[in-house]
């Protein structure tokens, strides 16, 4: 029966590396391997494609059309119990190939970012095609309450689950105490893409504002000029250090005395987790993500999105007054990955049931 039996599982989306929902996806094809499932990896190509222990890789390889052809073959063949796939392009790619191989009722859609987040044509044309895809196909999943929202408001989405980022939080070495926090000096953090979104540089004005803080960015991106050119403008070159992309950062966590999210938009915010299991006090913009995992200010401070004094405040009151780490650690717990998972499980069982 569904309820007992180890699944076939088929994860889809366009690498096995690279961002934050292709991270997700390859961990949680991982977890449910080790969980005694049959999971394939389909991707479009690589040059160099990250082996994922216990799970099959299948390169679709180039041309989106051949992609689709190619994967409609695959699920028609090997008749998966659940297809799944992640981002705008795969989710139409995904979705096509469902309806060609007469496996729609099997196939889910996930969303990971709102969909100006994916500007790409074709990304933009599978966020377009949300009413008629989530309509067709199984179901749809959403890393977030305020993500969901927005998709049902905006796009019309139907048949929808929010299910939040499996999150690793098990390297985590929380801080002990608040004077542990204090000792600390005014060490802020802030870890993600340099990409526009982040807003970094509302971030950077911030700590401008405060004479004394210190910023260590770690990440990578195109926006990295211009985060450059303001820390130049103003001076801030002893405070502001730019690690660029570090896999494991979590040394980073272990140093800081405060954690600063300063996104114009984020759809989820897997670093605001990695923060409250290292202990530290987060000071986030009020976007859907972070907002959610911060118990709408419970967990941490919010602040308006774009306005450096406001954050500079929230940020000074943090660092004079930290808190107890223990009620943000215990926050963590509820995005640990092993939640996410058992809920993933259990949705992939509610469909491939009905669908059989």
């Amino acid at each position: 029966m569904i309820a007992n039996r180890p699944l076939r599982l088929l994860f889809y989306t366009h690498a096995t590396t690279g961002g934050g929902a292709e991270r997700v996806w390859a961990s949680l094809a991982e977890k449910l391997a080790r969980r005694g499932h049959a999971v394939t990896f389909a991707y479009d190509h690589e040059a160099a494609a990250r082996p994922i222990p216990g799970v099959t890789l299948v390169q679709l390889g180039r041309g989106h059309a051949g992609a689709v052809l190619r994967l409609a073959r695959h699920l028609a063949a090997e008749r998966p119990d659940i297809s799944i796939s992640a981002l705008g392009v795969s989710n139409l790619k995904h979705g096509l190939a469902a309806l060609a191989a007469g496996r729609r009722r099997h196939a889910l859609l996930s969303f990971h970012g709102h969909p100006e987040s994916e500007p790409e044509r074709l990304s933009r044309l599978g966020n377009e095609a949300t009413p008629v895809l989530s309509r067709l196909t199984a179901g749809s999943v959403f890393v977030s309450e305020g993500l969901r929202d927005h998709y049902v408001r905006a796009l019309r989405a139907a048949r929808t689950h929010c299910i939040h980022n499996p999150v690793e939080i098990a390297h985590a070495v929380p801080a002990p105490d608040a004077e542990t926090l204090r000792a600390r000096g005014p060490a802020l953090l802030a870890v993600g893409r340099l990409a526009p979104a982040k807003d970094f540089v509302t971030l950077v004005r911030a700590v401008a504002l405060l004479p004394e803080a210190r910023l260590a960015l770690v990440g990578e991106g195109s926006e990295r000029p211009r985060i450059e050119a303001e820390i130049a403008r103003l001076g801030l070159g002893e405070r502001v250090r730019l690690a660029g992309h570090v896999d494991e950062p979590w040394r980073f966590y272990r140093e800081a005395a405060c954690y600063v999210s300063s996104s114009k938009a984020e759809a989820f915010g897997n670093v605001v987790v990695e923060a409250l299991a290292h202990g530290l006090p987060v000071v986030a913009t009020a976007c859907d993500g972070p907002a959610e995992i911060l118990g709408q200010g419970a967990f941490g401070r919010m602040v308006p999105v774009g306005d450096p004094a406001a954050m500079a405040e929230a940020i000074r009151a943090t660092l004079a007054d930290p808190g107890a780490p223990g009620p943000r650690v215990a926050r963590a717990q509820d995005f640990a990955a092993e939640v996410a998972v058992d809920r993933y499980e259990a949705l992939f069982r509610t469909v491939a049931a009905g669908a059989g």
